[in-house]
């Protein structure tokens, strides 16, 4: 098996082998990524085609300051985010200053399949779903991805609630039906 630098120099090269090998190792951590994003699974395929191909084109600059999946996975990110920012501005944005939501009945996660956590995810409005991902699972602040997206810090506030109260009702109903209750929050 090759290692990753070696895979990255046969890629530099345009070694169609060493293509096929970096894209056979990565290609299923990185469609987890493309999935959270993506309304479906056809989306997300869409969106991992197009952020190999953009690390083929591009990986004579990795320059090994951090790991190659980080490296491939914040081009998978960007690569989503630019999809999706095309549906954003056709979506109306509510800006809300202060949105108070209720503590609910927490649900615990660990009785769920990653895939169906993933659904749930998937389902959520355009807008919801993005800043979901970038502020709850990458970590980006609101202020981060209100610059990501041209949209108000408060604007990805109120999404980001939004998708939580939306996800809360999911996971509930889901819970609901298969028995599946604990203490973990949401």
């Amino acid at each position: 098996m090759l290692s990753d630098q070696e895979l990255i120099d046969g890629c530099t090269r345009g070694d169609r082998a060493a293509q096929k090998a970096l894209y056979d190792r990565y290609c299923r951590k990185m469609m987890v990524f493309c999935q959270r994003y993506a309304k479906s699974t056809a989306e997300a395929e869409d969106i991992l085609q197009e952020g190999f191909i953009k690390v083929f084109k591009n990986i004579n600059q990795f320059r090994s300051e951090s790991r190659l999946d980080t490296w491939m996975t914040r081009i998978m990110i960007n690569t989503a985010l630019n999809s999706q920012r095309q549906k954003l501005y056709l979506l109306p944005m509510v800006d809300v200053t202060e949105l108070q939501l209720p503590e609910s009945e927490e649900i615990s996660l660990s009785g769920f399949h990653l895939s169906e956590l993933v659904t749930m995810i998937q389902s959520l409005p355009d807008g919801c779903r993005v800043v979901f991902n970038l502020f709850a699972i990458e970590g980006y602040s609101h202020k981060e991805i209100g610059e990501l997206l041209s949209i108000s810090e408060g604007t990805s506030k109120s999404q980001y609630n939004r998708a939580k109260v939306l996800l809360r009702s999911k996971l509930s109903a889901a819970a609901m039906s298969y028995g599946k209750f604990g203490k973990t929050k949401v």
